[in-house]
């Protein structure tokens, strides 16, 4: 299988190349910057759409600028929208004057899709919270679906907090619990949905090889914790403290609207991808931050 990928030098997209090559599969990378990505037996890279040649098989879009890494001003917002929701609207196009389409898109989203919520568990049909986040998930689902009536398969992947080995949300947060210095975010009672990368991977395989599903799949472990757990969880696996609290006013100050999806969260199950019969490697924390670490 060929397959495309956008997204493909970010930190969830260089595991899946690697995965894909490693069980044979060819991989197009489009990136802005295909010179700096290293060049592997069955990979190619290209900065345009334009560039490929012959036919792919399969796409996965996981293009997007960084989302907490700034305050939300409104030219960030814009910037966001535009590297998710521009992009994929481009990849669908693409799509559309293909000879032969790919025979299924997989697509980036988030469990911000949901906005943010208590302890209300969460699925597919999950209620919805209105705010930027769902705004920006929602329009780029659409434009996503947009592909279904090239007669293309569409699968919505509704990615949680990914922790893997070096990268990430948890390269983030390592060098203050290895010092002793972590600990909960504001009260710490706000649910985390994670999941491991093993798994971000292999659902997306999953979903890749599966022709009969399609719709959004909540790509999260199934049980997710809260901020003061995760932060108990990995000071104890790491044999630090974790009583360094950040104040939420704090996050407040340093984030500005973009604090939300650190100081609220969403208690978010994959029930589709249960039902559709994947087996997850990582159900539970420790042993997926064991496994991060070791």
């Amino acid at each position: 299988m060929r397959v495309l990928i956008t997204g493909g030098s970010g930190f969830i997209g260089q595991a899946l190349t690697q995965a894909l090559l490693g069980r044979g599969d060819q991989v197009v990378i489009l990136s802005r910057r295909p010179d700096g990505i290293p060049i592997r037996s069955g990979q190619e890279c290209v900065a345009s759409l334009n560039q490929i040649k012959g036919q792919v098989h399969a796409v996965v879009n996981l293009a997007g600028a960084p989302i907490v890494d700034r305050r939300w001003s409104d030219a960030r917002k814009q910037l966001l929208r535009d590297s998710r929701i521009k992009t994929t609207r481009e990849l669908v196009s693409w799509i559309a004057r293909q000879e032969k389409p790919p025979a299924v898109l997989v697509s980036g989203s988030a469990i911000g899709y949901y906005g943010s919520h208590q302890d209300e568990v969460l699925d597919e049909t999950g209620d919805i919270a209105p705010g930027f986040p769902h705004e920006l998930c929602r329009d780029w689902e659409q434009e996503a679906l947009e592909a279904v009536s090239q007669g293309v398969r569409v699968c919505l992947i509704r990615t949680g907090v990914v922790l893997g080995k070096g990268g990430g949300a948890l390269a983030k947060m390592l060098p203050a619990f290895r010092l002793g210095l972590g600990g909960p975010i504001s009260d710490g009672q706000q649910w985390m949905s994670w999941v491991h990368m093993d798994d971000e991977i292999g659902a997306i395989l999953y979903l890749l090889d599966n022709p009969s599903l399609q719709g959004p799949f909540n790509l999260t472990a199934p049980e997710p914790v809260s901020n003061e757990v995760f932060t108990q969880t990995l000071a104890g696996v790491l044999g630090r403290p974790a009583f360094m609290r950040v104040p939420g006013f704090m996050m407040q100050l340093l984030l500005g609207e973009a604090s939300e999806l650190l100081v609220e969260g969403q208690r978010v199950v994959p029930a589709n991808l249960n039902t559709a019969g994947y087996q997850f490697k990582y159900k539970s924390l420790e042993p997926a931050l064991k496994a991060c670490l070791r």
